[in-house]
């Protein structure tokens, strides 16, 4: 049943933390995805062991030590800051509702119905490893369970974290008895398709395999629910606002998420292939509480240049249009469709990898602000204002 409550009522000045982080999670998604693009193989790479990360004890050259920390902060760790913030813009939309005297969860059906279109076509036409089918499906249950008792949704909380960590356990388990005698590396098939295949071939792979593509937000279901959820209760605490509460939360997010976060992630990581998924889904989210923390107590106390966070905040502006433009930018960039960086500089070392990261997310930032200057939203925002937005408002 559609409920009309009330919201939870701040009058209290918003940091830009929120638009700051939300650039931080869209660039460092790219971090890790970046990875998936340069690799032979790409998308199909990620679920044949095409992109096993070096080892910097056995080789600790400048190289090796550059890629294992570039990846280890990365991987997992943006991503699941991301699903909280979309978990914060969910509570956001639910109390902006609420204000208006609006049932709920009203219109919200076809906003996420919208974002999975929007995530199918991102999945066909760009890039496998899409996160807005997931997202829109998750936000349906959590926009409903926004509707429901504090009690309900500590309960959806506690039993999405279970299984999600059962699940986590169960295969890593599997994972350490597992014989590492197969062979590594993707088909050679797949290596060429991306290297030297045509467009259409890319998208009819993508369509053919899409069950083995799309095995990720099914995985991790449990875990999108939760963070939604700590999303929801992270806002509805103050944790991004220009308060006292508010800073003392940021500090605490990033005392236990670094303390405990980095620990873990590093533990994870020695332990090898068997504990990537624990790495990934399960320490991950943990080291995404403290870069809340983190980026939060860097603009609290002016550390952060005021140049970086304009950068950053265009970038959260326009977060969905930069995160499909990210990575139809290294499709171009990397496929044979385009410039084949992947296939003429692979086996050259990770810097140019690194590079690419680099020099994608100052594109994004750059024209992000440059956008800005003209327009109030990014273009798949505006887009996405303009089929919801209702024709005729009703009266009050």
């Amino acid at each position: 049943m559609a409920d009309t409550l009330a919201p939870v009522v701040r009058k209290t000045t918003r940091l830009p933390l929120l638009d700051v982080l939300r650039g931080a999670a869209i660039l460092g998604t790219l971090m890790t995805n970046v990875w998936i693009f340069a690799s032979p193989g790409s998308e199909w790479s990620v679920l044949q062991g095409g992109l096993g990360s070096p080892d910097p004890i056995a080789d600790p050259s400048a190289a090796n030590i550059a890629e294992s920390v570039f990846r280890f902060l990365a991987d997992g760790k943006f991503l699941a800051l991301l699903t909280v913030l979309f978990g914060v813009g969910l509570a956001i939309q639910y109390d902006s509702a609420a204000r208006r005297g609006e049932r709920w969860p009203g219109r919200y059906p076809k906003r996420a119905a919208f974002l999975f279109v929007e995530g199918t076509v991102h999945f066909v036409l760009v890039f496998a490893w899409d996160v807005l089918m997931g997202y829109a499906v998750t936000a349906l249950l959590v926009a409903w369970l926004l509707a429901r008792s504090e009690k309900v949704r500590r309960v959806a909380m506690s039993t999405a974290a279970g299984v999600h960590l059962a699940l986590v356990a169960l295969v890593t388990l599997a994972a350490m008895g597992t014989d590492d005698s197969a062979p590594d590396g993707p088909e050679p098939a797949a290596v060429d398709l991306y290297a030297h295949g045509g467009y259409a071939a890319q998208v009819a792979f993508r369509l053919e395999n899409a069950v083995a593509l799309r095995i990720e937000p099914v995985f991790s279901f449990g875990l999108l629910v939760f963070l939604f959820l700590l999303g929801v209760r992270l806002h509805r605490a103050g944790a991004f606002t220009d308060t006292a509460e508010g800073r003392r939360i940021r500090t605490r997010l990033a005392a236990w998420g670094l303390g405990l976060g980095l620990p873990l992630n590093a533990a994870a990581t020695l332990g090898g292939d068997a504990f990537f998924v624990l790495g990934r889904y399960g320490a991950a989210p943990l080291l995404a509480l403290g870069y809340i923390g983190l980026i939060g107590i860097a603009l609290d106390r002016l550390w952060i240049p005021a140049t970086a966070t304009r950068a950053l905040g265009s970038v959260g502006r326009t977060a969905l249009s930069c995160y499909v433009a990210q990575n139809l930018l290294c499709m171009l960039l990397c496929y044979g469709i385009g410039l084949g960086l992947a296939d003429r500089l692979g086996g050259s070392g990770p810097w140019w990898v690194m590079g690419l990261w680099a020099g994608v997310s100052l594109v994004l930032a750059t024209g992000s602000w440059l956008w800005l200057r003209r327009f109030d939203r990014g273009p798949l925002e505006a887009l996405q204002h303009k089929v919801l937005s209702p024709r005729r408002r009703s009266p009050a």
